[in-house]
């Protein structure tokens, strides 16, 4: 009887943070827009980047509401311990998650940014629309 409540206190343990892992990549504060060409990845990205954009056109990026010239810091920083990792580029997924509120000048200004660094796999986040 010990050992099942055992596997029972893991899987509660794995379950809740799973949980916390899919929780960390959304924020509250972004609505995402809604299309009905999303559809959910076929695989989950391998080198993650998510970015939250506001309405104001700051970025959220590892908790922290950054503008855009700190993000670039950031990204930066970022980016050197992954080739220090010797992780490819190719190998980094963007995540964008734009605010349905924010200006399209704003999201763009985020690819830009992205793309300056050589990334070229980029994802924007959006919600299916129900049927």
């Amino acid at each position: 009887m010990t050992s099942m409540i055992d596997v029972v206190f893991l899987l509660i343990v794995f379950f809740t943070l799973v949980l916390n892992f899919a929780a960390a990549d959304q924020n509250e504060r972004i609505k995402l827009p809604v299309s009905e060409l999303a559809q959910p990845p076929e695989l989950p990205p391998t080198e993650p980047i998510t970015l939250h954009v506001l309405t104001d056109g700051k970025v959220i990026y590892n908790g922290e509401e950054q503008p855009l010239q700190k993000l670039k810091d950031s990204i930066d920083s970022h980016l050197r311990f992954l080739k220090y990792m010797n992780t490819p580029l190719d190998k980094v997924t963007v995540i964008i998650r734009g605010d349905a509120r924010c200006e399209t000048g704003r999201i763009f200004d985020v690819l830009e940014l992205c793309q300056g660094f050589g990334l070229t796999r980029i994802v924007l986040r959006t919600k299916q629309q129900e049927e």
